[in-house]
């Protein structure tokens, strides 16, 4: 049998690997020799395996997780294909949300930490007519046009006027998996069949104006709860998003968002 296989080390240069990471693909249940010597322990491998020794290679090269690989080695042609294709979405989702951050970096690199005015007021109780989405972090404006395709609908078919902006809440905490919700602010006593209302209370809030895409936001809520926390304030949920100036009306630059967060005095 041993005339037939090839020693790990032969094994590991016809594949251009470690004798350390056939190893570890061993001890992973990735890639198992086909013939273990009793006596000596020394792993021996048959010429066939070397497509999968080249695969796992190839598809470490690209980061997948070994237990992912491990998943795709063992299905069938059409599933291994499902697999890959949810760690090519996965790795495109990375990959937008590091052009995010290279285009934040540019504009800080270009004019330093932008001046956001950050001011203390009141704001009065809002009823919202609402739709609601769970949701991850990069999922958000996906998730917030979903809520407006849904709301607007609602509203125009049970003949409710409401009143500009449209308004976006989320949580404090940017979660995992969070519910946010997209509103518009309707007249007192209106009802419909379907739609789900919320009241906003008033009261004392932080806010600050963003203009320019979504995508760079981040910034201004940094501004935002660096001074509620410079003040002794404590931020409190939900954060409320007013889209002042939308997408339809105007180029990603010249986006108008206006945040706010309510306030309470900071317990001792």
């Amino acid at each position: 049998m041993q005339g037939e296989l090839l020693t790990i080390g032969r094994f590991a240069r016809l594949c251009r690997l470690s004798v350390k990471q056939l190893r570890h693909y061993d001890e992973m249940g990735l890639l198992a020799p086909v013939h273990v010597d009793a006596g000596s322990g020394y792993r021996y491998y048959a010429p066939e395996q070397a497509r999968d020794a080249l695969t796992i290679a190839l598809l470490r090269e690209m980061d997948l997780p070994l237990a992912v690989i491990a998943q795709a080695l063992a299905a069938e042609p059409e599933p291994r294909a499902q697999i890959l294709r949810a760690e090519r979405d996965r790795v495109a989702e990375r990959i937008s949300r590091d052009q995010t951050r290279l285009k934040m970096l540019e504009r800080l690199a270009e004019g330093g930490l932008p001046g956001y005015e950050v001011t203390m007021g009141s704001e009065p109780e809002r009823r919202l007519a609402v739709a609601r989405a769970v949701c991850a972090p990069p999922e958000i404006g996906e998730k917030v046009g979903e809520c407006v395709n849904r709301l607007l609908p609602v509203l125009g078919k049970a003949g409710i006027a409401w009143e500009p902006p449209l308004w976006a809440l989320y949580p404090l905490d940017l979660e995992e998996r969070m519910e946010i919700a997209v509103g518009a602010q309707t007249p007192p006593g209106e009802e419909a069949p379907g739609l789900e209302f919320e009241v906003l209370p008033g009261g004392p809030v932080a806010e600050t104006v963003h203009i320019g895409p979504y995508v760079q936001l981040p910034l201004a809520y940094n501004a935002l709860f660096a001074a509620i926390h410079e003040r002794g304030l404590r931020p409190k949920a939900p954060v409320r998003e007013a889209y002042l100036v939308g997408p339809a009306e105007a180029p990603q630059e010249e986006l108008m968002t206006r945040l706010i967060i309510p306030i309470q005095e900071s317990k001792a």
